[in-house]
């Protein structure tokens, strides 16, 4: 009888280490080649610094591009559900390719993190959206911070130059009802695709509108050219940004025709101005710094997009490991409960905390007003 009991225990205690430290398998998705590889490089190699334990559990990763194609990230996403079983996804990199994977994600029962920029990936929160949380701030929050700089400076008339796409389209929708609210008239509206190399004609509808300001809402190298064309044309208003110009090659691209741009974005950016009391400096520190030394080169904020997945994944996968074996559906759904649950952890971008309506979880801390001075990002204030 004690024999056989040791022995049940012993197998017992077995099961129970093999059960904590089952691999958990996560997929990452990138744009590193294509029309939106300055956003998707950084991405990619952002990967080697995810975290490889998670409590008792180790984290692979399993990494594919999509060339910045959507049709390629469905593909992609298929793979990595079918084929290899992953309890999570980061990625993919760009909006259009994220909106088009929510439903297979929801038909799997498998979290995705979306390190992409228009908040129409969790917002309207619905069945399928609750399997998606947004590593970017949203929309709103980085609109009020432009909207009320506007309103220090007088601005009554603004112009609108967005991408034709859900980045384009969301920002339009946010900043034309915020506009509005703070007694400010949008009097041109204009889009482009990303991959345009003129945008002529819509600048110049932008210009004979003559607006005090124009906002320009795309993302990565795309938000250049709007605004060097207006430039170009003469036009000497305040121009404004959005988060997805956060990235060195828009201060490179642009040059002095960015000079005394606006934007909110994260922290990152203007770091060294940043008190140390702030919480995720140490984090944002930390990551640029083992970038750098990785890379030889500073970091987008995309990148920090893909790390700070990884980071809530890293609080969030004992949590589910407590109730699930890694790569089994309970997992997964007890994975994507943790992340809903994410509670202040701080990140390069900000503090995460996740409620069942906000899958994005940033608050004022995850944004920074800031204004390009001297060819660099310099901390404006007034947030």
């Amino acid at each position: 009888m004690h024999f056989k009991q040791a022995v049940s225990t012993l197998l017992l205690s077995a099961a129970c280490l093999s059960f904590a430290q089952a691999d958990v398998k996560v997929g990452v998705i990138t744009s590193s080649t294509g029309p939106i590889a300055l956003v998707g490089l950084p991405q990619k190699n952002s990967i080697p610094l995810l975290p490889t334990q998670a409590g008792d559990q180790p984290v692979t990763y399993i990494a594919l591009d999509d060339g910045s194609d959507p049709t390629a990230t469905v593909k992609a996403l298929k793979k990595l559900i079918s084929e290899e079983n992953v309890d999570a996804i980061i990625g993919p990199s760009g909006s259009p390719n994220a909106m088009g994977v929510i439903q297979f994600v929801a038909e799997a029962g498998v979290p995705l993190l979306a390190p992409v920029g228009t908040a129409a990936v969790v917002l309207p929160m619905n069945e399928q959206k609750k399997w998606v949380f947004k590593t970017t701030q949203n929309d709103d929050l980085i609109a009020k911070a432009l909207v009320e700089d506007m309103g220090r400076r007088g601005v009554k008339t603004l112009g609108f130059i967005g991408t034709a796409d859900p980045y384009g389209e969301n920002w339009s929708k946010v900043m034309g009802a915020l506009a509005a609210e703070h007694g400010i008239k949008v009097v041109a509206t204009e889009r482009f695709q990303r991959q345009d190399t003129s945008v002529t004609g819509q600048s110049l509808k932008v210009l004979a509108a003559r607006p005090d300001a124009v906002l320009v809402a795309a993302p990565g190298s795309s938000a250049v050219l709007p605004q060097t064309t207006l430039f170009d044309q003469g036009y000497r208003g305040q121009m404004y940004q959005t988060h997805g110009a956060a990235l060195p090659d828009f201060l490179k691209l642009g040059g002095k025709k960015v000079e005394g741009t606006i934007l909110a974005a994260s922290l990152m950016l203007v770091l060294d101005e940043i008190p140390d009391s702030h919480p995720s400096k140490p984090v944002a520190s930390a990551y640029v710094s083992a970038y750098e030394k990785l890379n030889g080169s500073k970091p987008a904020t995309f990148g920090a997009n893909t790390y700070d997945a990884g980071l809530l994944l890293q609080k969030a996968i004992p949590v589910a490991a407590a109730k699930a074996q890694p790569g089994t559906p309970e997992f997964r759904a007890a994975l994507r409960d943790a992340l809903e649950a994410s509670h202040e952890v701080p990140a390069t971008q900000g503090v995460y905390t996740m409620t069942p309506e906000d899958h994005s979880g940033f608050d004022e801390r995850g944004r920074e007003l800031i204004q390009v001075k001297n060819g660099a990002w310099t901390l404006l204030g007034g947030n």
